[in-house]
């Protein structure tokens, strides 16, 4: 399957964890993608992605024709070394603005090619967009993380507020 969205990894627990960016052309995928390669993270693909499913995890990589490039807005195609794939540990979706973005949204997951990962939606041009992008992927299954933000919905409940409880 070939998906129009950009693929960047960094390396963190002993192995590449991939962030498959999607969006409609010009909602950022490639700014944000740009912002993480100076912050060490490593390009997969930018534009279009081939995924496949091994086993219970998704992977992508960039087709040939598109493999070491990446487009900047304003500036053009440019070369960029990049990883020959990387294992999809979760979907980064672009808000169309900030607006768009909740503040305390429900954990979201969705299906590609019969694997569930979790998805993140945020604004990609907002300057922390990286640095939440670190945060989500560093606690991915993180149980603590769960119960705080429990917590935290709980502690900013106001009277009349309605407690939505995940199991």
């Amino acid at each position: 399957m070939i998906a129009h969205a950009g693929l960047i990894a960094t390396w963190t627990r002993g192995r590449w964890h991939g962030v498959l960016i999607e969006g409609p052309p010009g909602s950022g995928k490639s700014d944000l993608a740009l912002r993480a390669m100076e912050a060490g993270w490593r390009l997969v693909a930018d534009d279009r992605v081939l995924l496949w499913s091994s086993g219970e995890h998704l992977w992508g990589r960039a087709p040939e024709t598109l493999s070491g490039m990446i487009e900047a807005r304003g500036v053009g195609i440019v070369p960029h070394a990049t990883l020959a794939m990387a294992q999809i540990d979760l979907i980064f979706h672009c808000a169309p603005g900030p607006d768009s973005v909740e503040r305390l949204p429900d954990p979201e997951q969705t299906d590609r090619l019969s694997v569930c990962l979790p998805q993140l939606t945020l604004w990609p041009f907002e300057p922390a967009a990286l640095a939440k992008l670190n945060h989500a992927l560093a606690h991915l299954g993180d149980s603590e993380l769960q119960a705080y933000q429990e917590a935290f919905a709980l502690a900013t409940l106001r009277p009349g507020d309605r407690l939505k409880v995940r199991r």
